[in-house]
């Protein structure tokens, strides 16, 4: 058990550590890591995201209802609770949307072949799948778009930038614009609608060729590892920071959310192999996307790279802990 942990855990925790050595010998700056990022986000990520999607069968889909509910819950009710928290101690919509992400989104797609994997075998591609989907369907171009539209609330007060007298726009129809022209934004990112092809495409009953899906990985396998290299960098030019709101926000997403559908699945009278696949989906730290977004919105960036490296190292005891109660 504990191997099969390190083993999924320690290559992100050296290349983590590999991008704080890069910046702190002067060989990557700060501006290296929004280039970096600019990479992953753009093409890396979602050609990652596409054929992790688009070659999951249907079949698989259909069969992992129960996880899908339990993982739609944990994921969509924690960015929920955490975001409207936020709001109500009036932090900013951006930072709010960042936290919530960085406490309610498990890093399946980067670290559940490996981890569950090696722990389920065959049968693990079907809470990673259904895990990818309820993530990069919703929280994710959820926090985009919160992303996208903090700058423009805040500054859509000030005429000026407009380059015209608010007298002649009206609010409300003026709101309505920015809202959907920020909202067309999100969709054309490509991290948003990569996913929403490879399930239209897997709806369809359409099959990808596979020595197309394989040219897609080489530069897709690079998105985990040059994220969180980028993440070191960034973490490199302030400070690990245990500050109480990285702490949470690492509790959160490490025990609470688990913990939670542990104890919702008992209650409801479910029993393994469905119990300890949708807790360990749960219980894998968070998405290395948090410090990326972070970077490239320039939004609680060193609260970000800190909370995802306490997460990760975290997770070897967080997740050893759920390996055992799930028996």
């Amino acid at each position: 058990m504990l191997d099969a942990i390190l083993s999924s855990l320690l290559p992100i925790v050296v290349t983590f550590l590999l991008g704080f050595l890069a910046a702190w010998r002067s060989d990557f700056r700060r501006q290296d890591a929004s280039i970096l990022n600019r990479m992953v986000l753009t093409y890396a990520l979602p050609l990652m995201l596409f054929v992790g999607t688009a070659s999951t069968p249907r079949a698989q889909l259909s069969q992992g209802v129960p996880l899908l509910m339990a993982g739609g819950l944990a994921i969509l009710g924690m960015y929920g609770a955490v975001f409207l928290l936020c709001r109500f101690f009036a932090v900013r919509t951006s930072t709010s949307a960042l936290a919530a992400l960085t406490a309610s989104a498990p890093a399946v797609p980067f670290m559940g072949p490996a981890i569950l994997g090696e722990l389920f075998g065959r049968s693990s591609t079907i809470p990673i799948a259904i895990t990818t989907l309820v993530i990069n369907l919703t929280v994710v171009p959820a926090t985009i778009l919160f992303l996208t539209l903090d700058p423009v609330q805040e500054n859509s007060q000030d005429p000026r930038l407009a380059g015209q007298d608010s007298e002649h726009v009206p609010p409300q129809s003026a709101g309505f614009s920015v809202v959907a022209a920020k909202l067309w934004e999100t969709i054309r990112e490509p991290m948003v609608w990569s996913p929403v092809v490879g399930l239209a495409v897997v709806l369809i009953g359409f099959q990808v060729p596979l020595l197309l899906l394989r040219a897609l990985l080489l530069l897709g396998h690079a998105s985990g590892g040059v994220s969180l290299f980028a993440a070191g960098i960034v973490l490199a030019s302030g400070k690990v920071r245990a500050t109480w709101p990285v702490m949470l926000l690492v509790a959160l997403k490490n025990v609470v959310q688990p913990a939670l559908v542990l104890s919702g699945l008992r209650w409801l009278g479910y029993a393994n192999p469905i119990l300890r696949e949708a807790v360990l989906a749960t219980a894998i730290p968070t998405m290395p996307i948090v410090a990326m977004l972070a970077l490239k919105y320039r939004v609680a960036e060193t609260v970000a790279a800190s909370a995802l490296f306490f997460s990760v190292i975290g997770s070897v005891i967080t997740l050893a802990a759920f390996i055992v109660l799930t028996n």
